[in-house]
C-alpha cells in the first residue's frame, strides 16, 4: 500500500493512522526463576526434553496474556513492519547510482562535525594521519593484530572480544590502502580505517557461528552487502566479533567463546548482542563496528559502554545474502565511538541495493537538512519506571535540548506498552527458534529460551502481531500530528548488569533482569522505527566496595518516524555537543592506537 505524502515522496506500506486511547496498567513484578551454575544445566535438559515444562515456564512467562484481549479484536495482524519513504520518479538503485552517492559523501568537509575536543580517536583522525604520513594503516593493522589476536599464546585482556581474525586478509587490506595514500590517491575518509563487524554477518574468508557452537557459514564465501559498502570505501575489517550466543540475550556473557568485560567497568557486561563491537569501539581499537539489533542489541551494549549507536530502520539496511533469524525485528546498524563516525559508517552501509526488496526503494541518506519542527515525545508514566540515577543523566540531556537547542517537549501516551514487550519476546523467540533445528548443542540459557520459542501456539502469534499493527497505527498518528517527532526514554532502566563470576561458565536464567534491560529498547525494533543511543553520563556502579568497578556509562535513546535516521542524527550531534569531552572519559582499558603505531611499539603496555 503506498500513500502519498509531500511532493514528490510517497510512502509504501505505511499502515493508517489511529490514536488508542487505553488505561495505563502498570505490569506485575516478573516472577521468573533465576536459576545459574549446574543447576541451569541440569534444568535446561529437563526443559528441552519435557512439553509439559515448557507449558508450565511459557505460561509463566505471560506470554497467554494476549488471548481473548478485547483491544486488538478489530484489529488486523501485521507481521512485516517494514514502511518506506521513497522518492517518486528517482532512479532505482545500481551500483553506478551508489558510486555517485558514495562519492558525493567523500567530497563532504567532514572535519566540521567532528568534536573539537574527544576523548576517543574518529575515523577523520586516521584519515589525516596517513595523509600526513605520520602513520600508515600497516603500520596501524601491525599494533592492533597482537592485541586481538585469540590464536597466540600471549592473547591479551581485548583478544576475547573477537571470535575470528584472517591476519592475511587483514595485512593484504592495509597494504593496499598504504599504497593508496602513498599514490596521493585515498578511497575516502574510511580507507584504511580499521573497523570490525559482528558474527552475525557474512564476510569472505570467515566462518559464522552466531557465537555459538553451530555452523551458519554461507558455503557461497561471500560478504553480506552492508559490509562489502564499507570494504569498498577501503576500511579495513579486523575481523568477527563476539555477541550472545544467536543473539538472544542483552549482557553478551557466553560460556562457549568468553565474555568480554565492560571497558568501564571490570565488573560490569559490556551488553548484548552486539558486546563484542561494543567493547572494540569502547576500548579504543576501532572507532567504528558493526552490530545487529533484534530487541536492543546495537543500543543497549552502546549505552553500557557509553558509545552511540543506530537501530536503523527495518528493511533500509541490505544484509544479503545473510539473512536475521529475528526475521521481522532484527536491522544491522553501527556502534561508534563519535557521532561522525556513526553517520559516516551508516551513510555508506545505508546506500540502496537493487537485489534487496525494500532496501532498493529507500531514498538514499543524505545529510541532514536544518529541522524546523524540533519536538521530544516523552511518555513520562513509562519513562519514570527508570532506576533513579538513570533518569537523572536522561533529564539533564533533555533539559539541555529544550533550553538550548529549540526543541519543545511534548507529552504522549502509547497503548499496551507493557504487552507490547511481551509480544515482541514472544515474536523474536519464535523466529529465533523456527531458524535452530535442535537445541541440544546450545548453552542452558537458550536451551530453555528457545524451547519456549518454539513452544508458542499460532493464535498467541497472531495475537501478537495484531498488537505489533495496533502500535504502529498509534505511531503513525503521532508522526502525522507531529512531524519529526523523537519519541525519548531511557536506552535501559538500569545503568549496567553486573557480572556474578559464577555464570561464566554455564550462563545465566534470569528473565526477569532481561526483561527490565528491553523495558524500552524493544519498542523500535517490534514497529520498524529508527533508534539511536547517545551517551549522557553515568551512573554509580553497584557494590562500591569492589575495587575497580567505578562507574557506568548511561545512554539516552530516541525514536524518529520509518526512515528518519537523518533527523536522528542531528539529534546525536546536539547531545554529543552537550556532553563534550569532560562528559565521556576514557576508560581505563583503552588503547592508544595512533600512538602506539607512530612510536613502532605494537603489543601490549608495559
Amino acid at each position: 500500500m503506498a500513500n502519498k505524502d509531500q511532493e514528490g515522496t510517497y510512502w509504501i506500506n505505511r499502515p493508517s493512522a489511529k490514536a488508542y486511547d487505553f488505561e495505563y496498567k502498570a505490569p506485575p513484578p516478573p516472577s521468573n526463576p533465576v536459576v545459574r551454575g549446574v543447576a541451569l544445566h541440569y534444568l535446561s535438559q529437563l526443559v528441552a526434553a519435557s512439553g509439559f515444562v515448557q507449558g508450565v515456564l511459557w505460561s509463566n512467562a505471560g506470554f497467554g496474556k494476549l488471548r481473548d484481549r478485547p483491544e486488538l479484536n478489530d484489529v488486523d495482524a501485521r507481521y512485516d513492519p517494514t514502511v518506506i519513504k521513497a522518492r517518486r520518479g528517482a532512479e532505482s538503485a545500481s551500483a553506478s547510482t551508489n558510486e555517485q552517492h558514495i562519492q558525493a559523501l567523500n567530497s563532504e568537509d567532514w572535519t566540521a562535525r567532528k568534536p573539537a575536543k574527544s576523548p576517543f580517536y574518529s575515523a577523520l583522525d586516521y584519515h589525516e594521519a596517513y595523509k600526513s604520513g605520520s602513520v600508515t594503516p600497516l603500520q596501524v593493522v601491525e599494533t592492533l593484530l597482537p592485541l586481538i589476536r585469540r590464536d597466540v599464546k600471549d592473547a591479551t585482556e581485548h583478544s576475547i572480544a573477537f571470535l575470528q581474525t584472517k591476519v592475511d586478509l587483514v595485512r593484504k587490506a592495509a597494504e593496499e590502502s598504504t599504497a593508496r595514500y602513498k599514490a596521493g590517491k585515498p578511497l575516502g575518509p574510511l580507507d584504511g580505517v580499521p573497523m570490525a563487524v559482528k558474527d552475525e554477518e557474512d564476510l569472505t574468508g570467515y566462518g559464522k557461528c552466531l557465537a555459538s557452537k553451530l555452523d551458519f557459514t554461507n558455503k557461497a564465501d561471500v560478504t553480506s552487502f552492508c559490509v562489502k559498502l564499507w570494504l569498498e570505501a577501503g576500511a579495513i575489517c579486523l575481523g568477527k566479533t563476539t555477541m550472545h550466543e544467536l543473539g538472544c540475550d542483552t549482557t553478551n556473557i557466553n560460556p562457549i567463546w568468553g565474555t568480554p568485560r565492560n571497558p568501564y567497568s571490570k565488573h560490569y557486561y559490556c551488553g548484548g548482542s552486539s558486546g563484542g563491537s561494543a567493547y572494540a569501539v569502547a576500548a579504543g581499537l576501532v572507532p567504528f563496528a558493526m552490530g545487529n539489533d533484534g530487541g536492543g542489541s546495537v543500543r543497549i551494549p552502546s549505552a553500557y559502554c557509553g558509545l552511540y549507536g543506530l537501530k536503523t530502520s527495518h528493511g533500509r539496511i541490505s544484509v544479503r545474502p545473510s539473512s536475521n533469524l529475528a526475521i521481522s525485528t532484527g536491522v544491522a546498524g553501527p556502534l561508534a565511538a563519535n557521532m561522525v563516525d556513526l553517520e559516516l559508517a551508516y551513510r555508506i552501509m545505508a546506500q540502496p541495493d537493487s537485489q534487496h526488496s525494500s532496501s532498493a526503494l529507500f531514498i538514499p541518506p543524505s545529510p541532514s537538512p536544518p529541522r524546523t519542527n524540533k519536538v521530544l515525545g516523552i511518555y513520562d508514566t513509562w519513562f519514570s519506571r527508570a532506576d533513579k540515577a538513570v533518569q537523572t543523566a536522561c533529564r539533564a540531556a533533555i533539559d539541555h535540548l529544550t533550553t538550548h537547542c529549540g526543541y519543545t517537549l511534548l507529552p504522549i501516551t502509547l497503548p499496551l506498552i507493557h504487552d507490547g514487550q511481551l509480544a515482541h519476546a514472544m515474536t523474536i523467540l519464535a523466529e529465533i527458534a523456527s531458524g535452530i533445528p535442535t537445541v541440544s548443542q546450545l548453552t542452558p540459557p537458550n536451551r530453555i529460551l528457545l524451547s519456549l520459542g518454539k513452544r508458542t501456539p499460532a493464535v498467541d502469534l497472531l495475537q501478537a502481531q495484531k498488537l505489533r499493527h495496533l502500535l504502529m497505527q498509534h505511531l503513525a498518528h503521532l508522526y502525522a500530528q507531529h512531524p519529526d517527532l523523537i519519541i525519548v526514554t531511557p536506552t535501559t532502566p538500569n545503568a549496567g548488569w553486573r557480572i556474578n563470576d559464577a555464570d561464566l561458565a554455564y550462563g545465566c536464567s534470569d528473565g526477569n533482569k532481561q526483561i527490565r534491560n528491553m523495558e524500552y529498547a524493544w519498542l523500535a525494533n517490534f514497529v520498524g522505527c529508527p533508534a539511536i543511543s547517545v551517551p549522557v553520563g553515568f551512573g554509580d556502579a553497584e557494590d562500591q566496595d569492589i575495587e575497580g568497578q567505578g562507574r557506568v556509562p548511561v545512554g539516552l535513546t530516541g525514536m524518529a518516524e520509518w526512515g528518519g535516521e537523518d533527523g536522528l542524527l542531528g539529534f546525536g550531534y546536539e547531545v554529543e555537543g552537550w556532553l563534550g569531552e569532560e562528559g565521556r572519559p576514557r576508560p581505563e582499558t583503552w588503547v592508544d592506537v595512533l600512538g602506539r603505531a607512530r612510536e613502532g611499539s605494537g603489543g601490549v603496555d608495559g
